[in-house]
């Protein structure tokens, strides 16, 4: 009962993609110490592209110190590179650049940046902002004490991680065996292997969990690291829907109004799995635009997503260091370091003559892309990306990774 009052009291006080290889000591995510062994050994052909080997320590923030205006004039060369690029595509496209290789001059364009789309799985970054801002009031800050709940609290998926079509690693170091499935209920895994789940395989389970926990850490205070699941679960069972609804939206959200964040640029409406919705009500619907999503990088770059440690951490958690799809599947950053997150959302309906396929909605059939990338060659250009679009009755992966390549040509000829 003492945290159902505490939940009362706080909610009227306020209204692909993964770690460096060699983090596997460090997180705990079994996953990498796969990747680990197979990059040690040079008999074996690894599957990871070049810009895939950055080291923990390798991985740095941009723009600590550094301040941008969001009202100063987009720099005309780099926009009118940008028009020419999107005269030849179908207009249901918008698109964020940002070359920051040069910190005092970092330069922006855009092409309908403040159109909204449904974000897809690109809002599960949210969920990161999300997790770590409560940890972070919880803990003080202390960094230390954040490293030690995403590596030791372990949390079971419930029925919150259902259904989910994604599938996860699982890899048995002792037995030096590697599979992939589905989450099932059943399913048990720390803090920073759930955030590897959801940010290197987009999975929906993972999210919902991760925002679930978010709403524990948020309720139980420092007494989360030591709850149970059945008291984590008395607290849903035992709290009114709208109380949680509210609560939900509001630790999803805040975070990223405090980063300048518009909620017409970004929001995020609801858990990632209808095995959640029974405990925490849907409440309204999930919206990005290039422009917010590009302000969430820049932030993450200065160091002002809680503090630098934290934006830092979740830098690495965006690291990829899995399969390339989509726009980061593009040969020309092969090689270079790609900080990554993907989303697509499609729906059908009733069209004569309308076959349907995978990533070709005719209702709406949205795919997105955010990227960092970090040439690793002589230039040593920096540039960060969003991309989003809604062409209908087309798979546009074909139109994203060729813009990838362009966008990389734009910037290498600035």
């Amino acid at each position: 009962m003492k945290y159902l009052f505490i939940l009362i009291t706080l909610c009227i006080a306020q209204s692909t993609t993964a770690y460096p290889i060699d983090g596997y000591k460090y997180t705990g995510i079994d996953r990498l110490m796969y990747h680990w062994k197979i990059y040690q050994d040079s008999t074996i052909d690894t599957k990871l592209k070049g810009g895939a080997f950055l080291m923990m320590e390798d991985i740095h923030l941009s723009l600590v110190g550094e301040n941008y205006n969001w009202n100063q004039s987009d720099d005309k060369s780099m926009q009118n590179s940008v028009n020419n690029i999107f005269r030849s595509l179908e207009p249901q496209y918008s698109l964020s650049i940002m070359d920051i290789s040069e910190p005092n001059n970092i330069k922006y364009a855009s092409m309908r940046e403040d159109v909204g789309y449904q974000p897809g799985s690109v809002g599960k970054l949210a969920i990161t902002v999300a997790l770590f801002y409560e940890l972070a009031r919880v803990y003080d800050n202390d960094w230390d004490k954040i490293h030690a709940v995403l590596y030791t609290k372990k949390v079971k998926a419930g029925p919150w991680g259902v259904p989910n079509h994604h599938t996860v690693p699982f890899y048995d170091i002792e037995k030096d065996k590697y599979t992939k499935r589905k989450i099932v209920p059943s399913d048990e895994f720390t803090l920073y292997e759930w955030l590897d789940h959801m940010m290197s395989k987009s999975s929906n389970a993972a999210a919902s969990i991760l925002m679930r926990e978010a709403m524990l850490v948020h309720v139980m205070d420092s007494y989360y690291d030591c709850a149970t699941y059945d008291e984590m679960d008395a607290i849903f069972e035992n709290t009114g829907k709208s109380i949680l609804a509210d609560l939900c939206e509001d630790i999803m959200n805040c975070p990223l109004r405090e980063l300048g964040i518009g909620e017409d640029e970004w929001r995020l409406g609801g858990f990632f799995t209808r095995g959640a919705e029974p405990y925490v009500p849907r409440q309204g619907g999930s919206i990005g635009t290039t422009k917010g999503l590009m302000k969430y990088m820049l932030a993450m770059e200065q160091g002002k997503i809680v503090n630098e440690r934290i934006s830092l951490e979740i830098k690495r958690l965006m690291y990829l260091t899995d399969r390339r799809i989509r726009y980061a599947s593009s040969r020309s950053i092969a090689d270079d370091a790609v900080y990554f997150k993907s989303g697509s959302l499609y729906s059908f309906k009733d069209e004569p003559g309308f076959v349907r396929k995978a990533y070709a909605g005719n209702r709406y059939n949205y795919m997105n892309s955010i990227a960092i990338v970090e040439k690793q060659d002589s230039t040593n250009k920096k540039y960060m990306v969003a991309l989003m679009s809604n062409v209908l009755r087309k798979n546009s992966v074909g139109e994203h990774y060729g813009l990838a390549s362009q966008m990389d040509r734009l910037v290498l000829s600035e």
